[in-house]
This record gives structure tokens, sequence and C-alpha cells, in this order.
């Protein structure tokens, strides 16, 4: 069973850029395809970007393509979410998700058994 733990959010002006990580432990990383999520205050969590177990395919929400990317170094048991040209509508917890068994979209969050407890995003205008 594998463990999450996120970091690198804080509070940034419109425009500018983070980069979230999270750190896997307790399997083997290679093993798990991952996702990243966000949950704005009173709203539903949504899916951000995934990434397949060798990297070989990303996907993104459509509201963060181009400003967002998804990477992750399977030796060091991460995954990364680079962002760029923040907006305050990106404000939010970021959690990260990870799954072994691809059942169904990877957009959808009941596929992913283990998550993260998340970093919060806040951008001002």
């Amino acid at each position: 069973q594998v463990q999450l733990v996120e970091s690198g959010g804080g509070l940034v002006q419109a425009g500018g850029s983070l980069r979230l990580s999270c750190a896997a432990s307790g399997g083997t990383f290679s093993n798990y395809a991952t996702g990243w999520f966000r949950q704005a205050p009173g709203k539903e969590r949504t899916f951000v970007a995934a990434i397949t177990r060798s990297a070989g395919t990303t996907i993104y929400a459509d509201s963060v393509k181009g400003r967002f990317t998804i990477s992750r170094d399977n030796a060091k048991n991460t995954v990364y979410l680079q962002m760029n040209s923040l907006k305050p509508e990106d404000t939010a917890v970021y959690h990260c998700a990870a799954t072994q068994y691809i059942s169904r979209s990877y957009s959808d969050t009941s596929l992913y058994p283990y998550w993260g407890q998340g970093t919060q995003v806040t951008v001002s205008s």
C-alpha cells in the first residue's frame, strides 16, 4: 500500500508559478498511475492532471492545459505538478492520488484508492 505526501503549496500572485511535489512511500511507485486533483472551498474535488506509470501519457483538464505540466521521477518516487500562469480560480487544496489498476477514466476520482492529505494553493489577484 502506497502512502502519499504533497508539498510545495503556498501563496502566489496571479501570473506566478508553483511546483507541487507528491512523495510516495510503501510501494513500488512505478507500478502506480498518478493524478492530481483539487478542491476549492464548498466545491467538489475535480481532476487536474494524470500521468501513466511510465510517464508515456499525460492527461489534463481543459482548464489547465498549456499552463500546468505533470511529470514523475520513478527513481525518486515522486510526481510533480508545475503550475505556471496561475489564476485566482486555481486556488484550492491540491491532492495527489495513485492507483495500480486502470478500470475507468483517469479523471474519475473513484479510480484512485490512495490519496494524500493535500497542499493549499492560494492565488491572489
